[in-house]
């Protein structure tokens, strides 16, 4: 009897936008100095591209510098075992043109942690790409140490 992988399903663009919809944390990748940084982050689509709120620091100065930034975020149905992750690769940018900045707080985008969140950052994509998969129950995972692990719940 041969185990059978199941395949990830690769997700079109707008299956991708619809998932994004459907969260509202996603992790933000950045290169700081010499190695990679991930940040949470609360986010919101608008108009094709995603929308956060920061303050003064790390995660501000090195979004809006020369290296793309890269924004995953995941999700799993319990009851169904289906999860799916959605990576969006692009350049931020300071929203800074008064109605813009109205129309991104019209976005009802509130941070989770408190302190002053001033900056609205926009990433823009030059890619988004997604996969749907189902979750594997533990005990069918294979490592050298399963027999173990079976044994100890048999």
């Amino acid at each position: 009897m041969t185990n059978k992988t199941p395949e990830a399903e690769v997700l079109e663009s707008h299956q991708c936008w619809e998932l994004l919809r459907s969260v509202s944390v996603g992790r933000l990748a950045l290169w700081v100095q010499d190695h990679p940084d991930i940040f949470p982050v609360n986010y919101k689509v608008d108009h094709g591209t995603l929308v956060f709120r920061t303050g003064e620091g790390t995660k501000l100065h090195t979004a809006l510098g020369e290296t793309a930034v890269a924004l995953e975020a995941d999700g799993v149905n319990a009851d169904t075992g289906v999860a799916w992750s959605v990576v969006v690769k692009g350049r931020a940018t300071a929203i800074t043109l008064t109605q813009e900045v109205l129309d991104t707080v019209g976005l009802l985008l509130f941070p989770w942690q408190a302190g002053r969140k001033d900056h609205f950052i926009r990433i823009v994509p030059a890619s988004i790409t997604g996969r749907r998969f189902t979750v594997t129950p533990p005990l069918t995972w294979w490592s050298p140490l399963d027999d173990t692990t079976r044994a100890g719940l048999e």
